[in-house]
């Protein structure tokens, strides 16, 4: 076995920090889309953030003192801060004190890039639907990304990933039926004094902000999904060496994987031969083939994807 590609517990520590660090960088991009896109088109989209939006909106001209460099409204990374304070204690008995931790610290990382990221007057990109469409596929990329670190933005995901952890209905339908409620609720927003010069008809805006609203969720859901699904997509391993009791140590020990050896014969040699079979995810994959080469370069390996695995380690079965 190779010594030098043993984790070290400072190597444990360095990975901690890149998933902190994963989750703070994705979340600047993640606020670009709002403050550069939704927002200048007066948009409000599902979750958390729609929420925040929707205050955002409600709320300009009646702040002036406070926020000026806000049109006197109630800035999203300050509303962020205020509701997620109310779900953390969900999550902490809920999901984990892990959970918990990372979520304060993305929440205050995204009040933070809502904070720092200036709102644009002009959209970013100019065709609302054009926009809704782009940014809610790279909103729920970056959501996928922040999620597949332990971590969360704060907001409806908290409550996706609850309802997850107890039910087998994916995260992005369970934020849609939350998400969906939220953009109803825009019809009732006034028009902002920005655009009213340029409104001739309040229902069809507003009738609009609605389906530009619902675009945007349907589109960051879909790309949510289908960023985790391939992510935690399973593979099965079948692993042929005269060294399989290493490999399965090395897997069981390092990649904290189940491993079952069973005891075979090749029928052309007539030599007993030891067999390793692992389930993992297929991220972890290159991490299983790199202990594999570094132990038994000559071994004979296999593996593909399964539609699902339940279990330990894995997904749950539910009701």
């Amino acid at each position: 076995m190779n010594p030098h590609i043993i984790p070290t517990p400072r190597q444990h520590k360095l990975e901690i920090i890149r998933e902190y660090i994963l989750i703070f960088v994705t979340l600047c991009p993640f606020a670009l889309t709002v403050n550069w896109i939704f927002i200048p088109h007066n948009i409000a989209g599902g979750g958390m953030t729609g929420i925040c939006s929707i205050i955002y909106y409600a709320t300009q001209g009646f702040f002036h003192d406070l926020f000026p460099t806000y049109n006197g409204a109630i800035p999203i990374w300050l509303t962020t801060l205020i509701f997620n304070s109310v779900l953390l204690a969900i999550a902490a008995f809920t999901i984990g004190w892990r959970f918990c931790i990372r979520t304060i610290f993305g929440v205050v990382s995204l009040a933070f890039w809502y904070r720092m990221i200036p709102i644009r007057e002009v959209p970013f990109i100019e065709e609302p639907l054009l926009g809704c469409i782009i940014g809610g596929a790279f909103f729920g990329i970056c959501l996928g990304i922040v999620m597949l670190n332990n971590g969360s933005s704060g907001g409806t995901d908290i409550i996706a990933m609850i309802v997850n952890n107890y039910r087998d209905i994916s995260l992005g339908k369970v934020m849609v039926f939350c998400d969906v409620i939220i953009v109803l609720s825009s019809y009732f927003l006034p028009i902002p004094d920005s655009l009213a010069a340029q409104v001739t008809d309040v229902t069809e805006f507003k009738l609009k902000r609605i389906l530009y609203g619902m675009s945007m969720t349907l589109c960051y859901t879909a790309a949510l999904d289908w960023f985790m699904s391939r992510i935690r997509q399973s593979v099965q391993f079948f692993i042929f060496s005269t060294k399989a009791a290493d490999i399965a140590t090395a897997i069981n020990t390092h990649v904290h994987r189940g491993v079952t050896v069973l005891d075979g014969k090749g029928w052309y040699s007539k030599q007993p031969i030891m067999v390793v079979t692992v389930l993992a995810r297929k991220h972890e994959s290159p991490l299983i083939l790199k202990w594999i080469k570094a132990i038994d370069p000559n071994a004979f390996v296999s593996y593909a994807n399964v539609s699902g695995v339940f279990g330990q380690g894995f997904d749950k079965i539910k009701k």
